[in-house]
């Protein structure tokens, strides 16, 4: 299949990943099975590397805290951030470790149940890894759009009271 097929294809179930695949087949003029076995190999080569569902857990009973924490370590001879990254990514509270630029070289995101876990985490187990050197952490307070969804409807919306002379 042709790369620019398989973009389009990802491009639609990044934004759905619900979507049919007879409705993808249909927007995309191919048969069914093409798009099927398309999937099966972006799968297979780990190109489509798993499906979520977007949650907005503030309309939920269930109370949750995300954090970033931004985290400074020492690269490890042979390995640089690669190690430690792996050593992070596998504490089952994280769900995201990313590389940046700028003032610290990992960004962390994590969930709890409260402040306390969360602070616990950074302090029992983050900081006391051999190649952090610091880790600031920020509390989301309030989520407006996540991996491209909106959450909070209206949100955006003018709640001024108008008025003229």
């Amino acid at each position: 299949m042709q790369e620019s097929m398989r973009e389009k294809i990802l491009t639609f179930i990044e934004k759905n990943s619900r979507i049919e695949l007879k409705e993808l087949a249909i927007i995309l003029g191919v048969e069914e099975a093409t798009v099927a076995n398309e999937l099966e190999q972006m799968e297979k080569e780990n190109i489509i590397c798993g499906y979520h569902t977007m949650i907005d857990w503030e309309k939920t009973s269930k109370e949750r805290v995300s954090a970033l924490i931004e985290v400074r370590v020492t690269p490890q001879r042979g390995q640089g951030f690669d190690r430690i990254a792996q050593r992070i990514y596998n504490y089952s509270e994280v769900e995201s470790v990313f590389l940046m630029s700028g003032g610290y070289d990992l960004l962390v995101t994590l969930e709890g149940k409260t402040l306390r876990e969360v602070s616990q985490f950074v302090s029992d187990k983050l900081s006391t890894l051999d190649s952090v050197i610091s880790t600031t952490t920020h509390f989301i307070l309030r989520k407006y759009k996540d991996h491209g969804t909106i959450l909070c409807q209206g949100a955006s919306d003018d709640q001024r009271m108008k008025v003229s002379f």
